[in-house]
């Protein structure tokens, strides 16, 4: 068995984010590219973006720290800390409103 605080990993990843020019950073907490569930810890300085991208799969926002804003064409959700957004299966982005850490959770669908 492993433990992990998200709360450190989140503070980890922020710091992280204000030092780089592109104000973000991430990473992988469990899984990854060659399992099926991966979950990574990702902080956006605010007004910082995750482009446009597919869904690779079923995926979750889980909210650390901070606000967020999930896009999805004409649609959009707003996430403060605490909150849980399902990532719809389509082109989305993911945009910081303000300062923020998310835990996203991947579940690649097999293919």
């Amino acid at each position: 068995m492993q433990k992990l605080s998200l709360v450190a990993a989140a503070r980890q990843q922020l710091e992280a984010a204000a030092r780089e020019p592109h104000g973000r950073s991430a990473h992988t907490v469990y899984g990854g590219h060659e399992h099926v569930l991966r979950q990574t810890v990702i902080a956006l300085r605010a007004g910082e973006s995750l482009s446009e991208h597919e869904n690779p799969g079923e995926a979750t926002v889980h909210v650390l720290h901070g606000r967020v804003r999930l896009v999805a064409g004409d649609d959009s959700w707003d996430g403060s800390t605490g909150d849980l957004l399902i990532v719809p299966p389509t082109r989305h982005a993911l945009h910081a409103v303000e300062d923020a850490a998310v835990l996203l959770t991947v579940a690649k669908i097999p293919g």
